[in-house]
């Protein structure tokens, strides 16, 4: 039996969850499609993602991610890590389980630092699947990979904090169903560089609360949408602050690192799909008089990328197993690894998968294309790979002036 042999109940899950996907999720695919072209609004909630939703409540397939048992099964991080990459399969089977970003990791801070009454008004909604939620941090006007450089001002008068300032990428917050934002921004510039932020809970009808536009990540206007946000004198209450005022950096921290495994871990997913349609595609297409799947070059590509989702899955898996044993920050170095290496991995798999479809793997025919999207954008959501090397990198360095 080895480390990560997964529990009975992880199976069971898992079990449950492909039958699922098999029965409902990748049928439901060409209806979603169809529904949302009819619709002719790139951000409507298609009917067939609503019975999803519904059958994946029946079948107890819902907030499998939530570690708090009550709030979802309770499962571990190392028990998750195969219900995420089996979702990561389908754009539609994580909203269809409540187990979509940014919604997770806005329940857990609500869950964490929330007030009774956020978690009434909020929370609740959110855990339900009856509402969408968006998470503001990211500015157009700095680099935002470093949150000391936040500008957003939130600044206090009387009993309420005003925001000034503006965000972007803010995802989700074009969905239909959102109604609430957890926005970071900077309430004392002169505090330690650490203890300048706050996160605060702002409603999406907030007065001073305009969307601008959703930004477009390789032409593709995704559903949830990627929203540039403008606060003009937004009030909001101090009973609002998440946690108190200068917490805001310490929340991002808590919330970041369950997140960005959870996105590796669906990137497998992903990665394992374009591997399944690249292998079905070889074998069916023919140049030459033969399958291109007796070509060796594409034998090398089916080749290595078996070995490298093996080798990306193992460290996810052992991240996941730290983060469960020792604790998120103590696995931090590994948190890290994972984030930069998952989506260029999966990148790199979804690419020859589209090389091997020819002209149509650009297209909307598959999902190859919209894929390559995602996982490019996700090199720099959560962090982009350089921040992510600079801290493993400075992780190794420290061991080396430690023994001098």
């Amino acid at each position: 039996m080895s480390l990560f042999d997964p529990s009975e109940r992880a199976k069971k899950y898992s079990e449950d969850l492909l039958d699922f996907m098999d029965a409902h999720v990748y049928p439901a695919e060409s209806v979603y499609d169809a529904q949302m072209r009819e619709s002719g609004d790139p951000h409507f909630q298609p009917p067939i993602l609503e019975e999803l939703k519904a059958e994946a409540k029946r079948r107890g397939l819902w907030n499998l991610f939530h570690p708090h048992p009550g709030r979802g099964p309770g499962l571990t991080n190392l028990e998750y890590a195969p219900l995420a990459e089996i979702m990561g399969r389908s754009h539609l089977a994580s909203e269809a389980c409540n187990c979509n970003a940014p919604d997770t990791g806005n329940m857990e801070v609500l869950e964490l630092f929330g007030t009774e009454e956020h978690k009434a008004k909020y929370l609740k909604p959110l855990l339900d699947g009856t509402m969408a939620s968006a998470f503001a941090m990211t500015e157009p006007r700095v680099a935002s990979s470093d949150a000391t450089n936040i500008e957003l001002s939130m600044v206090r008068d009387g009993d309420d904090y005003v925001l000034n300032g503006r965000k972007w990428f803010a995802t989700n917050a074009l969905h239909k169903n959102c109604r609430v934002l957890i926005v970071m921004g900077k309430t004392d510039p002169t505090a330690a560089p650490h203890r300048q932020q706050t996160m605060m809970v702002v409603p999406m009808d907030a007065p001073g609360v305009t969307i601008l536009r959703g930004l477009p990540v390789f032409g593709y206007q995704e559903r949830e949408g990627h929203a540039e946000i403008e606060f003009a004198d937004v009030r909001v209450p101090a009973t609002d602050v998440l946690k108190g005022e200068g917490e805001g950096f310490a929340i991002s921290q808590a919330r970041l690192g369950p997140g960005r495994i959870h996105h590796c871990m669906r990137s497998i997913g992903m990665a394992e799909r374009a591997l399944e349609m690249m292998c079905k595609r070889a074998q069916a297409r023919v140049t030459f008089g033969r399958p291109i799947a007796d070509n060796a070059n594409i034998q090398d590509w089916i080749a290595e990328s078996r070995i490298e989702i093996e080798m990306i899955r193992l460290l996810t898996l052992k991240a996941a197993h730290l983060m469960d044993t020792v604790g998120n920050k103590a696995a931090r170095t590994e948190i890290a690894a994972i984030k930069v290496a998952a989506p260029n991995i999966a990148l790199k798999i979804v690419d020859r998968a589209i090389q091997v479809h020819g002209a149509g793997g650009v297209t909307d025919d598959f999902p190859l294309a919209a894929a390559w999207a995602h996982l490019r954008t996700l090199r720099l959501a959560d962090g982009p790979d350089e921040v992510h090397k600079r801290a493993i990198a400075r992780q190794e360095l420290r061991k080396y002036k430690e023994s001098n």
